[in-house]
């Protein structure tokens, strides 16, 4: 029987000795390949250093180290997997813009650079994508900058998104009462459920499409956002409650919104049945054009501070860290009944002042 020989170790290298042969085997550990030549040779060592070098052109995506395309690899295999659904569809539409540019080095990427990237998408795709390409480029340089594979991120401070043109319409504007209420009257159950969470408690698409059951008791909904990971609580409304008693249940599907088949909704198969249905309404002169479900969020925001609550409990009804997009959602909130209290209060303050000096004068 041979006697093993134990040599000394390779990194990454697994050493196995066939008893019957009485010969050693190299393997490379990640990808479980046989290296062919002699153990410790010359030879050796470039095959290990061949088959690694595979190995970390696979894991980046076959771009060389230090390229952007390899830091969008690397983003995508360690901190897109905790997105939201939508937001990884969308980042990744700009990761397949950014493919020509795959090879680049990140050196090259500049804050001059970027601009006219920006203005180059501006021109081809408009505002909104070309101010989520700069968006997506100082999240992904952050991440590197994080890691030290840049000093800087040459995004923050340094490049400005396109602003919005004066008189604009909103993309996502609140929808007025008559419209809420003919898309109520007209929407089959399977679209009013998931339409009426989006109404009532100003939740977003995909957080609408994913609640499920558990999170209703009859009395009180609540969920956990999937952007800000926040928990928010509503005691359910009159109005959405005596829409989910309607809703049907399904064994097979613990979701709270679900299809005409009794399957759970995709957020591809939900738009496409909202916008078809969007687009009748739009013919039949119901509803103006620009309706969006994530208008529905400014709906509630704009109503809440219509009814004079505060900008740190709108952004709470809509689970959101700070107050910044509660102002924002409820810019274009009619603020007349609000302002006429305070002008009602201006009146009284200056009647008591008038009533004072009246009665100085008496005295």
């Amino acid at each position: 029987m041979a006697t093993r020989k134990k040599k000394p170790g390779i990194p990454g290298i697994k050493r196995y000795f066939e008893p019957k042969s009485g010969n050693w085997y190299s393997y490379h550990r990640k990808t479980g390949r046989r290296i062919e030549a002699e153990y410790g040779t010359a030879d050796f060592v470039a095959e290990v250093a061949r088959i690694n070098e595979e190995v970390a052109k696979a894991a980046t995506g076959n771009a060389k180290a230090g390229t952007l395309g390899a830091l969008i690899t690397m983003y995508r295999a360690t901190a897109m997997p905790l997105l939201a659904t939508r937001t990884r569809t969308d980042y990744q539409k700009v990761f397949d813009y950014l493919k020509p540019m795959r090879d680049q080095p990140l050196a090259a990427f500049t804050s001059g650079a970027i601009v006219k990237i920006r203005d180059k998408a501006y021109a081809k795709h408009k505002r909104r994508f070309a101010n989520y390409v700069v968006a997506v480029f100082s999240i992904i340089f952050e991440f590197a900058r994080e890691r030290e594979m840049v000093s800087t991120n040459p995004v923050i401070r340094t490049v400005k998104k396109i602003r919005r043109p004066k008189g604009m319409a909103d993309a996502n504007r609140a929808w007025s009462q008559a419209e809420r209420e003919a898309v109520m009257s007209a929407a089959p159950i399977h679209l009013k459920v998931p339409i009426a969470l989006a109404m009532y408690v100003g939740l977003r698409e995909g957080d609408v499409l994913r609640m499920t059951w558990a999170r209703y008791n009859g009395h009180d909904i609540s969920t956990t956002t999937s952007k800000a990971g926040t928990f928010v609580w509503w005691r359910c409304p009159v109005a959405l409650r005596e829409i989910l008693d309607e809703a049907p249940h399904f064994d097979e599907v613990p979701e709270i919104a679900a299809t005409s088949r009794g399957t759970a909704w995709t957020e591809s198969g939900f738009r496409a049945s909202w916008r078809k249905f969007r687009m009748a309404l739009e013919q039949k002169g119901l509803v103006q054009p620009g309706l969006t479900i994530h208008g529905l969020r400014h709906t509630v925001a704009t109503t809440l501070r219509e009814q004079g609550f505060d900008t740190r409990t709108i952004a709470d009804a809509l689970g959101q860290k700070t107050e910044i997009m509660a102002a924002h959602y409820s810019k274009n909130a009619d603020l007349k009944n609000k302002m006429a209290t305070v002008t009602d209060a201006m009146d009284r303050l200056h009647q008591n002042e008038q009533e004072q000096k009246l009665s100085r004068r008496i005295v």
